[in-house]
């Protein structure tokens, strides 16, 4: 059944593509991403400009990127299959045209916020890769990552922020996640393989005492569109969304890599 249900959103949300307005290609767009990275909250619903988009949304689950009309949006965060309490109210959101973004649910639940990141899907160098680390555990303090005795990549990294996408050869690496200078190692990431023309997401998510480690892995492709307006796009906008976020329920996913 559950499959199924999936197959039912999936085929509702291509039909909402193919009935959407042929000015619906004119739209300028962004790339984004939804990310629930806040470790004791419930599953969750996320609705967006008074519409429920996304439905059940677990702990931690990320979506890939989609295109999305550029503008302004309203979004709410409550739990799954309830309309209270509103536990994000995050009003006049804006996605400009041709960049990228992750929006992530981060914090305990008592102080659940949303946290906007600005992506940058510029294709690495040949040979080379691109890694960013973000730091999603709410009681975890600030840390350092390094290469197992050698350089420390990566200083001071607080919540919920993320370090610079740093450009590194391809290969295999042993790392390490520390206190900020400290020597203690909290997560030992040993073989981590980093391939040529791909860049890399790293989260560390959950509690201090049950932290782990998540990557997303992106292949770089066209940079987000931005073509010209054609008028009528407040109604062209949302006919995109809806179908967009349905092909977002029907695709949560990550690359997982338990610590």
């Amino acid at each position: 059944m559950r499959s199924k249900s999936w197959i039912l959103l999936l085929l509702g949300a291509l039909i909402a593509l193919a009935v959407a307005p042929a000015a619906f290609a004119q739209v300028a767009t962004a790339k984004v991403r939804v990310i629930h990275a806040s470790p004791d909250a419930p599953a969750v619903d996320v609705i967006v400009n008074g519409n429920r988009a996304l439905t059940n949304v677990p702990f931690f689950a990320a979506s890939a990127y989609l295109d999305l009309p550029a503008g302004s949006y309203d979004i709410q965060v409550v739990p799954a299959g309830a309309t209270s309490p509103v536990v994000i109210d995050a009003k006049g959101v804006r996605i400009e045209a041709g960049k990228a973004y992750t929006i992530a649910a981060t914090g305990k639940l008592a102080e659940i916020k949303p946290t906007i990141l600005m992506d940058d899907l510029t294709a690495p160098a040949a040979g080379k890769a691109h890694v960013r680390v973000i730091h999603f555990s709410p009681d975890a303090p600030a840390v350092d990552i390094k290469v197992a005795g050698g350089p420390t990549l990566i200083s001071n990294l607080a919540f919920p922020n993320a370090s610079n996408y740093l450009p590194v050869d391809a290969g295999s690496y042993d790392l390490q996640v520390t206190p900020a200078g400290g020597t203690a190692v909290v997560l030992d990431l040993k073989g981590t393989r980093l391939e040529a023309g791909k860049i890399y997401d790293v989260f560390a998510v959950g509690e201090l005492a049950n932290i782990k480690v998540e990557v997303a892995v992106t292949t770089p492709a066209a940079a987000p569109a931005a073509l010209p307006r054609t008028g009528g796009e407040t109604g062209i906008a949302m006919w995109a969304l809806v179908a967009a976020m349905a092909l977002i329920g029907a695709g949560l996913v990550m690359r997982r890599r338990v610590a």
